[in-house]
């Protein structure tokens, strides 16, 4: 329980908590025609979802040491695009209306785990032919949202093993769930509710990534999108 309450605090210190059963009607927001009936409500409206990506670029920025000239940020496919793809470019526009000296260069990767006879949950990363170009580069990954934090867990562990001069993520949510493993990313935009979690860039079956806000998918959605 303290373990529990310790957790809980760092989370608040960090982000935004999105308290369970909160949102907004689904008749106050524009959205897409094709979505409109299969939307239980939405979480997050788009313009609080990109100021506080705003505020989480200036943030990293101001966390890297001020000898740092470049930073690699992979992007995890497919979910992360549309979060990763704003956040560099606030972090593009304070480094132009600032001192900084830094160029930031973006790869695409997939997280992939994996198992056989020999491991079990081992995570491949798919996308990046060969990990010691990471060796001595400031490394920022950027998730859509972690659910248990244990793929991101080995995956930051698989990239340590490669000498970077540092390695964080960013991700746009976390889910408040019981199967969580206790990872919490070094810079985070929302905590939600254990919830069928969609839109800005965040699918369902390849659904729902066009819509501009977050939202929960609802029973009728589910079953109507489902593969």
């Amino acid at each position: 329980m303290v373990i529990e309450m310790a957790v809980a605090s760092e989370i608040s210190s960090k982000c935004l908590v999105i308290p369970d059963k909160s949102g907004y009607d689904t008749n106050m927001f524009s959205i897409p025609v094709k979505y409109a009936k299969f939307l239980e409500k939405i979480l997050i409206p788009n313009g609080l979802v990109k100021d506080r990506t705003h505020k989480l670029a200036v943030d990293i920025l101001c966390s890297l040491p001020s000898e740092c000239k470049g930073l690699v940020v992979l992007c995890v496919l497919k979910g992360g695009y549309k979060f990763c793809s704003e956040l560099v470019d606030a972090m593009e526009n304070y480094i132009c209306s600032s001192e900084i000296s830094m160029t930031i260069k973006v790869e695409f990767i997939r997280l992939k785990s994996y198992h056989n006879v020999s491991s079990t949950g081992d995570i491949q990363v798919i996308g990046l032919s060969d990990l010691s170009i990471l060796a001595g580069k400031h490394v920022l990954i950027v998730e859509d949202i972690i659910d248990t934090g244990k793929t991101m867990t080995k995956a930051l562990k698989l990239m340590e093993q490669h000498s970077p001069a540092s390695v964080q993520c960013a991700s746009l949510l976390l889910k408040r769930t019981d199967k969580s493993c206790g990872y919490i990313p070094e810079f985070l935009g929302f905590t939600v509710e254990n919830k069928f979690i969609v839109g800005f860039g965040i699918d369902y079956n390849e659904f729902f990534r066009d819509l501009p806000h977050i939202g929960v998918i609802n029973e009728e959605g589910i079953q109507h999108f489902a593969v």
